[in-house]
């Protein structure tokens, strides 16, 4: 798909407006169809209560890995319009997308129940506080404009899916198949529309720059090595320590969840915010090769 985008922007199919036509399609009615989608399909009502109690080592993990990635930006000072991409990239996963297959390809169904927990916490995590930092990282906003309260950043459109889907869910109301059906084929856009963007971009900004960069390495340490071990010493010490009952098999879902590559999508957030969509995309790109060297690191632990 990135090909796909990267060859019909070089043979100029796509006008110069296309990827922000792209960018706006996804972020306002392709992505809130797919997580109201989403949550119907991998949710129910009594799973959603059942989940709570399980969620307090995941939920610490991605606060830690928040914090962590908070600490990385200052450190090594990465500049305005690359440190919302670089704090998602090491807090928040592709749970659906990619954490999912991985999962009951590793696992099985018997995993799902876990899995689902940690996909929870990072769909709350990715659009209720992710979004709204690269919102924020918005490099031409002065610090007067941030001061505004902008209910758009508060409450950005996939926010507004993920709200309405677990209002929606609460019902126990089944939808109508026309609008499952409507919706599914609507969120299915998501993945290739935001892959053909990366491919455009890179047509733009050319293959060469695609490179491991300091913002970039540390933001794939964060992604790949740090929230994995983060999550395995919060098995390791901080249930045992508060009693809590995490069996082997959730561990291992939270560890690989917990490793999986950022999302996808990012680029698109980022364009929106004006912020450095070639250092998103190319963090995207990264993720997707280092994605293979990934089982490594989920079999040490």
């Amino acid at each position: 798909m990135m090909l796909l985008g990267y060859v019909l922007r070089k043979k100029h199919w796509f006008a110069d407006s296309f990827s922000g036509d792209i960018s706006r399609l996804i972020t306002q009615i392709a992505l809130p169809a797919s997580i109201f989608i989403s949550v119907q399909n991998n949710l129910t009502r009594s799973s959603l209560m059942n989940l709570l109690e399980d969620m307090i080592v995941p939920v610490i993990g991605v606060v830690i890995s928040y914090l962590a990635a908070f600490i990385m930006v200052k450190v090594i000072k990465v500049k305005v319009g690359r440190r919302g991409t670089f704090i998602n990239t090491v807090a928040n996963a592709n749970t659906i997308f990619i954490g999912m297959p991985l999962n009951i390809a590793l696992f099985g169904n018997k995993a799902m129940p876990y899995f689902l927990i940690y996909y929870v916490i990072n769909t709350v995590s990715t659009w209720a506080f992710g979004v709204f930092l690269i919102k924020n990282d918005d490099p031409t906003v002065t610090k007067k404009s941030k001061n505004k309260i902008d209910l758009k950043k508060l409450l950005p459109m996939p926010l507004v899916g993920f709200i309405v889907a677990i209002l929606w869910l609460l019902t126990d109301l089944k939808l109508p198949t026309f609008v499952n059906d409507t919706l599914t084929y609507v969120g299915n856009l998501v993945t290739p529309l935001s892959l053909i963007y990366i491919g455009i971009v890179l047509a733009d900004s050319g293959l060469k720059s695609i490179h491991f960069d300091k913002d970039t390495v540390f933001a794939l340490i964060g992604r790949f090595v740090l929230a994995p071990v983060i999550m395995f010493l919060l098995i390791q010490t901080l249930a045992p320590a508060m009693r809590l009952n995490v069996p082997f098999l959730m561990g291992q879902t939270f560890i690989v969840q917990a490793a999986t590559p950022a999302l996808s999508i990012l680029p698109i957030l980022v364009n929106e915010a004006h912020g450095d969509v070639d250092y998103a995309t190319n963090v995207v790109v990264l993720n997707c090769y280092c994605n293979r060297k990934r089982g490594y690191i989920t079999h040490f632990f």
